[in-house]
């Protein structure tokens, strides 16, 4: 993703109210996407941007400090890696931080655990992760590492 067109959807979300969707610092070069601290944001809109990679076939890096919220969903696409020292926070779905409907809360939790490539992981979001709905549980990059996803 170009840095002109990153900055025309911060644009928009600053328009729309969500400026905490914004991701920080990701750069796209050629087919290969780094991810550096994302805070998260949409899941609507981050499950189109990990279908578009998937097409792509292109290859996601995450590094920096942080990759949170939906930005978690980017270890489903198939070429990615993850740094040891990345620290990815889990917690389910909402709107804006609000709780939703208990159906809508159990599609997106599901979708959002399709992301997640280990058994193990998907597991533990829904029975676990998905029903904290403030703040994140804490997985580290090298605890990734262990359960089977590539390091960078």
């Amino acid at each position: 993703m170009s840095v002109r067109s990153l900055a025309a959807r911060a644009a928009a979300c600053a328009l729309a109210g969500a400026l905490w969707f914004v991701p920080i610092d990701s750069h796209a070069q050629g087919t290969v996407v780094v991810v550096r601290n994302d805070r998260g944001g949409l899941l609507a809109e981050r499950m189109r941007e990990v279908a578009r990679l998937r097409a792509q076939d292109a290859r996601v890096e995450i590094r920096g400090r942080v990759c949170l919220s939906s930005c978690t969903m980017f270890l489903g696409v198939e070429n990615v890696c993850v740094e040891p020292d990345v620290t990815f926070g889990f917690h389910g779905p909402t709107s804006y931080g609000r709780p939703l409907a208990p159906e809508r809360f159990e599609a997106w939790s599901r979708i959002m655990a399709a992301h997640y490539p280990d058994e193990r992981l998907r597991d533990w979001f829904l029975e676990t992760g998905r029903h904290r709905i403030r703040g994140y549980y804490r997985v580290s990059g090298e605890q990734l590492i262990r359960m089977g996803m590539p390091r960078c």
